[in-house]
């Protein structure tokens, strides 16, 4: 008994610390259980003077075997920083200029509230209503798992070459703690004679001043004006000394070692964050979601100060209505609320498979869709401020200076930034921003991977050992990544971009809502959801669902394959076989769904392909809540006819193991009760000895002395 209930104190110890010295204080509970005497007393005073206060709830996870967020402010910073990423800073700000300015929210913010949103709660609600990852979902409708493969598919592609991003931002990060940015002059090993300046090519003075900027402008300008060619410092450093590119995407060349190092600190970080997968990472996403916002506050207030902003401000927000009737605006649209938000990613599913189960995830959709779009404007002002100020400086327009992608964060910035005074602080808090922005996105990515196979796998081992899941993971994701480390790193990686996550993204995304909506059913979804939430979903969403955002959607795929253009960088054009290959990535996402679907058809049971396709289609008997409590309706019907044949394999076990230890338990109560009224017997018996009784009753053994 005592080594039960101090186990029991254990476990309450480490709810209430989080588990941080879980270690430690299990083995110190061992180390007490091996004394033969134990005082419960004092041990449950040491418990309230140091733990849990007597009488406190200790809070506890409602899915204690997968685990919950800690609370519900973790899974919406975590959903921020995984909507919020480079995205959002680097392409957002360059289409709404492109496609007519301020007329480019229109259409906008019209994708937002019939596509965006929608298709955001309708991820949301389903991870949550399963407490199921992206594979795990799929036994609403088991023919289509082959879904779920698509979705890891394009995690994995985007989690091997978004690393990579990120890892050159660490570098970007460690090269600017110096007193003049390396990419400030001229005059450096790997220059060449077309590189010009903006503060003069020989100057190694370090600019500490606006005047002494100034001044060196005059010249920088007039040296700009009198070339009919200029390459700006800040494109020479990335394309000859941190790319060092090749003239080939076949010519790999050798690996660069400072961008393999910075990628393995990359990897290691994700892999930290991760090690004790939501438990870890909710509470870095305090940080790592919030911190852009002040970064992106301090560049803002800095931008808007400087000569020139104005011009930049206008540029991005002037409206060019004409081009609102031009379907390519609308196209772009759509496909950037689509692609910013990650749906079709499986991430979604998964952050909210973490959820409680009636948590509100249509409040939250709302609050993360909004935010994300929100940021994607806010950040447009601090990139044009800053471009204004260059362009202004440069005495040309600002659409020769604007770029997006890669060009935007690691050469047109970057160069913007020396023009400033104390220019490495800016640089340096850029570039942490980028390294934050790219973490949110890239811990939920490997979430994504490592809780399909968990959840696939199922087993107590792979449960208690998820970190070595994550670990292995992350090991294989550096490994696949070494190839974007080479001279021909950076073709792979836009190769990558471009195809891995383009359309396949809308095929998976319209066979979800296909799935969900009329193969399982509206009417059962419909109900599903409000089982879990309280309410039925608003006419609004149930419309979308069913109607306007699978249109949309179709429409999007129409206007990429409508819009294709083979890739290009700068003036190198892909050569056909990589062309190929980027295809291939495109369709292997894809084509799980229809060679799972067959495989699924082809084992299930029937005499005619019809009836094997019914049921395939129709649900798995454990699909529905995860935990008992939660399966009433029309689920607690399945759950009382055979409580241990629906649940999944490591849940019978252990349903079945107490089921054993309850029957084990009842005679020993029964021999416990006899034991007792022996003992009573006995005492009377003693008690008589000293009057008229002279009963005598054996003793038994092990009871005295």
């Amino acid at each position: 008994m005592a080594v039960r209930w101090i186990f029991f104190v254990g476990q309450n110890r480490t709810a209430k610390t989080n588990g941080t010295s879980e270690g430690a204080f299990f083995l110190f509970v061992a180390v007490l259980a091996g004394r033969t005497q134990m005082d419960p007393i004092a041990f449950g005073l040491w418990e309230g003077q140091n733990g849990a206060v007597p009488g406190e709830p200790v809070k506890k996870d409602e899915n204690s075997r997968r685990g919950n967020w800690g609370n519900q402010i973790e899974f919406v910073l975590t959903s921020v920083g995984y909507a919020v990423g480079l995205g959002n800073v680097w392409r957002f700000p360059y289409l709404c200029y492109r496609n007519g300015g301020g007329a480019f929210m229109l259409p906008y913010f019209i994708m937002l509230v019939f596509c965006g949103i929608p298709l955001f709660f309708l991820e949301l609600s389903f991870g949550q209503f399963a407490s199921l990852g992206c594979l795990g979902v799929w036994k609403i409708s088991p023919m289509f798992k082959g879904v779920g493969y698509g979705m890891m598919v394009v995690s994995t592609y985007i989690g091997i070459y978004y690393n990579v991003v990120i890892c050159i931002a660490f570098y970007y990060f460690f090269m600017s703690m110096t007193n003049v940015l390396p990419w400030t002059y001229c005059n450096n090993p790997w220059n060449t004679p077309d590189c010009s300046g903006v503060l003069g090519g020989g100057s190694n003075r370090f600019n500490v001043s606006l005047a002494n900027t100034t001044t060196s402008l005059v010249a920088g300008v007039s040296e700009v004006v009198n070339r009919t060619k200029r390459t700006s410092p800040s494109e020479e450093y990335w394309k000859h000394y941190v790319l060092n590119i090749s003239d080939d995407i076949g010519n790999f060349g050798e690996v660069r070692l400072p961008i393999l190092g910075c990628l393995a600190v990359s990897w290691f970080v994700v892999f930290l964050c991760l090690i004790r997968g939501v438990k870890s990472s909710g509470k870095v996403v305090y940080f790592t979601a919030t911190f852009p916002y002040v970064v992106l506050t301090i560049l803002f207030i800095r931008g808007i100060t400087l000569e020139g902003a104005v011009n930049g401000i206008k540029y991005y927000l002037t409206p060019q209505w004409h081009k609102v009737l031009d379907a390519k605006v609308w196209g772009d649209a759509a496909s950037q609320i689509f692609y910013s938000l990650g749906c079709a990613w499986g991430g979604l599913i998964t952050m909210a498979s973490y959820n409680k189960f009636h948590n509100n995830c249509f409040r939250d959709s709302i609050i993360i869709s909004i935010t994300n779009c929100a940021t994607s404007v806010y950040a447009g002002f601090v990139i044009f401020s800053i471009l204004g100020f260059m362009a202004h400086n440069l005495n040309v327009p600002v659409s020769e200076v604007a770029d997006h992608g890669p060009g935007l964060a690691f050469v047109a910035y970057p160069e913007a930034l020396t023009l400033l005074p104390i220019s490495p602080l800016w640089s340096l808090l850029f570039f942490f921003m980028l390294i934050l922005l790219g973490l949110g996105t890239q811990f939920c990515l490997l979430e994504t991977l490592v809780t399909a196979v968990v959840d696939e796998i199922g087993t107590d081992w792979i449960i208690r050992n998820k970190t070595v899941v994550t670990l292995s993971v992350a090991i294989i994701g550096f490994l696949l990544g070494v190839p974007l480390t080479t001279r021909a790193g950076i073709y792979w990686l836009l190769l990558m971009d471009n195809y891995a996550a383009s359309f396949s993204l809308v095929v998976i995304s319209c066979i979800m809502c296909i799935c969900v909506m009329y193969v399982y059913g509206h009417k059962k979804y419909f109900k599903d959801v409000e089982m879990m939430l309280g309410f039925p979903p608003p006419l609004f969403f149930k419309v979308c669902w069913r109607f306007i955002s699978p249109v949309i959607i179709s429409f999007i795929l129409i206007f990429t394959v409508i819009q294709y253009k083979p890739i290009t960088y700068n003036n190198y054009v892909y050569p056909g076989w990589s062309l190929a290959i980027g295809f291939c990535m495109a369709m292997s996402s894809v084509i799980c769904i229809p060679v799972y679907a067959l495989y699924k058809i082809s084992r299930s049971p029937g005499a005619t392909f019809r009836e094997r396709l019914k049921f395939a289609c129709q649900p798995h008997p454990s699909w529905g809540p995860a935990l008992q409590e939660h399966r009433i309706g029309r689920y607690a019907s399945l759950a009382s006819e055979d409580t241990v044949e629906s649940r999944p394999l490591r849940e019978k076990q252990e349903l079945k193991e107490e089921q054993k230890g309850e029957l084990k338990e009842e005679p020993k109560e029964e021999e416990e009760e006899e034991d007792k009224e022996r003992r009573d017997e006995i005492s009377l018996t003693i008690q008589g000895s000293n009057g008229s009784t002279n009963t005598k009753k054996t003793p038994i053994p092990g009871e005295w002395g």
